[in-house]
């Protein structure tokens, strides 16, 4: 007993703020695979009732105090900020996108410079390219041309981790994500979001129409990659991490036609039809693909899965999924 006493003094006890969202969910269970449950608070701002979520807390970024109470009552040492409002979203309503990503931020940055906290990681996006950016192996370093207030926000974010970083020490990570692709939840409101509903359609419908043009391409990742870069970059030793901003990462590239052909290996009656509408223009704006050759070279990233992979394991677990349902419709 002591020994385990002793083993959880050195273990982190993380909060995830964001938990029921696209990479939250699928996060916090690997969180809690390493550290165990008890040592990972899962929030959000709904209420517990709905979410289905142990160790679980209600919380709103935006209200700072309510954010270092449960830091200091619950002792945490690291935080994970996915609380955001993604791309598409953010066009509707700009001023409400941009308080939630810049001063959700900031309360989770002065919370961690107040408490010393030990880590905190942050995603940031592939939306702080833009126009002026370039398109093809977009570099680290590369212009950063933002057209979305999401991707404002992100870029500005990326600029506040590095001053935290550098002023006051606070060990912030963060990585750029491409499209991301998952089973685990629906999409948020991103521009890559056809991707995912794409899958939900074919199975359940046989047919999707696309809002974004056939022949877009998007850098993509598959979320178990997602999750596993969040995990490597949290475990790397700081004085390998070169970059303080935000590390490009990727895993795929592909169109919507591309991937309808590839589901279609699956599902031979699957049809689809492109409407593109105000989400291509922001589409159209990033990179087709990214050069991710720092996180390679600072803590060895590389992705696992391809087009082929991820459509084969998606369509597998959404059809369990689909089956759990039905069957439990009909108990």
């Amino acid at each position: 007993m002591h020994l385990q006493n002793e083993k959880d003094k050195i273990r982190p006890v993380i909060l995830v703020t964001g938990a029921c969202g696209q990479i939250g969910t699928e996060l916090v269970a690997a969180l809690r695979a390493t550290y165990g449950a008890a040592h990972v608070i899962a929030s959000d701002i709904h209420d517990r009732g709905g979410v289905g979520m142990e160790n679980y807390h209600a919380l709103n970024v935006l209200d700072e105090a309510s954010l270092e109470r449960l830091v200091s009552n619950s002792g945490i040492t690291q935080i994970y900020h996915l609380a955001a409002m993604l791309s598409a979203r953010g066009e509707q309503i700009p001023l409400p996108g941009w308080d939630l990503n810049m001063k959700g931020l900031l309360n989770v940055l002065e919370t961690a410079r107040k408490y010393k906290l030990e880590k905190v990681f942050w995603p940031s996006s592939i939306a702080v390219f833009g126009p002026a950016s370039p398109k093809a192996s977009c570099p680290q370093n590369g212009q950063t041309d933002p057209s979305t207030v999401y991707g404002i926000s992100k870029v500005a974010g990326e600029f506040w981790c590095r001053y935290y970083n550098e002023r006051y020490g606070i060990d912030v990570r963060s990585i750029r994500f491409p499209g991301l692709i998952g089973h685990s939840a629906p999409a948020g409101g991103g521009t890559t979001d056809y991707a995912v509903d794409i899958f939900h359609k074919a199975l359940e419908e046989g047919s999707y129409t696309c809002f974004l043009h056939e022949r877009t391409v998007l850098p993509m990742l598959y979320m178990p990659d997602a999750v596993r870069a969040v995990l490597e970059l949290m475990d790397a030793p700081r004085l390998g991490l070169s970059v303080k901003t935000s590390y490009n990462i990727t895993g795929m590239k592909f169109t919507p036609s591309e991937l309808a052909r590839e589901i279609k290996q699956h599902l031979k009656g699957f049809t689809v039809r492109y409407e593109p509408d105000a989400r291509q223009q922001i589409a159209d704006s990033w990179p087709w693909s990214i050069d991710d050759s720092a996180a390679r070279f600072d803590w060895n990233w590389q992705a696992t899965y391809d087009l082929k992979t991820m459509v084969s394991d998606m369509l597998h677990h959404l059809k369990m999924k689909l089956k759990q349902e039905t069957g439990q419709a009909h108990a």
